[in-house]
């Protein structure tokens, strides 16, 4: 039996790798440069905020079984574990069957919205199998009296809840191959209910915030159900004297939900950029949804130890001209990554995407959708005046394997292997590509038009000075 996740091998399935590079029209970097190269040119998350965790393998699990067209593939179902950054641990189950599971994905809390469940009118019902069932209720002579199971092991309690799970994630004709783990997944699939979705750990909003040299930057908003964080302000010598303070303008060092932070910029501070951090400790809402930059398959938490949360939050300052503030989200309703570009300086900021020109004006903002397909990779870099730069990577995501326009595939005994960066599909690494962290911008760029759905113009950037060119 696999230790990890079933895994199927999807034939046909193309991931898009393709490095987009934005650049920005109209506009001359001049001025000083204040931490502006190597921190704004970080790669940016789509998520803003929660826990951040490694996928350890599935450990407590027992047999399940698809029906398909007259065949029937056995896999493994239960519980996974996940080891969190800086301490803590989750126990997760699967959503979307059809997908690979890579072992040791790095894995970040995720809204509802930017997974498949954003489109599923049953995902609530998930949420309240996770809350009514192991390991949330332990007592398994109670869950398996409730159910008329007869008696619960911890591995078909597990294997029963991911069954019940799998019926409403996928709508997968799927079935708990222990007779007691049936009854209790017809049980909680018969009595869910619709549950809103929860909250989620920890963010900072909005992540990115903009202005002018001598001011207080945001206010950058705490919404967390820890019961205080501390707050890191920035540490890049090249900002010194940048401050986080509260309305008050007085430093601080720790805040609670609700707080507003502002970033204190010095008069006399170079054009530049700066981040800060906000950590805390609490145990993460049952029923948040996981996602991977690896193609690895959708988690939803079933329980959590007290686990280290955190969150970032950029400014970007200057004394004149356009002040661009960049962050990203997926949006699977829209079927794109929404890019808002937010504008708090006395020009207007101007930068292309996929062949179009789009403008902020000064003291505006405005999101940009910038469609893909599903289990397309996108890699690619927003730039700016004096020197600023946002890179924004991932894997579109937003679809069960078998849902209407989807690939069902073709079951796997294997599990797919892990891969550092990849999707566990046929293509290069993106690393392949030239859009490497170390290297968000090439200086030769090659310019190639690549039609994306019939419509989509993407450039493509290739590194020009790779190894033995």
């Amino acid at each position: 039996m696999s230790s990890v996740c079933p895994s199927f091998s999807v034939r046909h399935r193309v991931v898009a790798r393709l490095a987009v590079t934005a650049l920005v029209s109209g506009i001359v970097a001049v001025g000083a440069i204040a931490g502006a190269g190597s921190a704004a040119a970080d790669e940016a998350p789509q998520q803003q905020g929660g826990a951040t965790a490694t996928l350890g393998g599935l450990k407590t699990y027992d047999e399940a079984v698809i029906r398909k067209d007259g065949a029937e593939q056995h896999i493994p179902a239960g519980l996974f574990e996940m080891a969190v950054d800086d301490g803590g641990t989750l126990q997760t189950y699967c959503i979307d069957i059809h997908n690979p599971t890579q072992k040791d994905a790095k894995y970040q809390e995720t809204p509802w919205s930017a997974t498949s469940l954003n489109s599923n009118k049953q995902a609530g019902k998930i949420r309240w199998i996770l809350q009514h069932s192991y390991p949330q209720v332990n007592d398994l002579a109670a869950l398996a009296k409730k159910a008329g199971a007869g008696s619960l092991s911890e591995k078909t309690a597990a294997a029963g809840t991911q069954v019940a799970i799998w019926r409403y994630s996928d709508g997968a004709a799927v079935e708990a191959v222990d007779p007691q783990a049936e009854k209790l997944a017809d049980y909680l699939e018969k009595s869910a209910e619709n549950l809103a979705e929860p909250k989620p750990s920890l963010t900072l909003d909005p992540p990115a915030v903009s202005g002018h040299a001598g001011e207080k930057l945001g206010p950058v908003t705490v919404h967390t159900d820890a019961d205080g964080v501390t707050v890191a302000p920035p540490v890049d010598p090249a900002v010194r004297g940048v401050k986080v303070v509260g309305k008050d303008g007085k430093p601080v060092t720790s805040a609670k939900d609700g707080s507003r932070l502002y970033f204190d910029i010095p008069k006399d501070a170079a054009d530049g950029s700066a981040a800060l951090t906000v950590q805390g400790s609490t145990t993460v809402p049952v029923g948040r949804a996981f996602v991977s930059e690896t193609k690895s398959q959708t988690q939803i938490l079933a329980g959590s130890s007290q686990s280290t949360v955190s969150a970032t939050a950029t400014a970007n300052w200057a004394k004149k001209g356009a002040i661009p503030a960049l962050s990203a989200q997926k949006n699977c309703a829209k079927g794109g990554v929404d890019i808002t570009a937010g504008n708090e300086g006395d020009e207007a900021f101007t930068f292309e995407l996929m062949g179009l020109k789009h403008t902020i004006e000064a003291g505006k903002s405005k999101t940009v959708t910038i469609p893909l397909q599903e289990d397309q990779a996108y890699d690619f870099t927003i730039t700016g005046p004096n020197g600023f730069e946002k890179r924004f990577k991932g894997v579109f995501d937003c679809k069960t394997a078998g849902a209407a326009g989807g690939d069902s595939g073709e079951p796997s005994a294997a599990p797919s292997p892990a891969s550092a960066g990849g999707t566990g599909t046929d293509g290069p690494d993106l690393a392949e590509t030239g859009s490497s962290n170390a290297t968000p911008m090439i200086a030769g760029i090659a310019v190639v038009l690549v039609v994306v759905g019939g419509a989509a113009v993407f450039l493509l950037r290739k590194k020009k000075n790779e190894a033995g060119e």
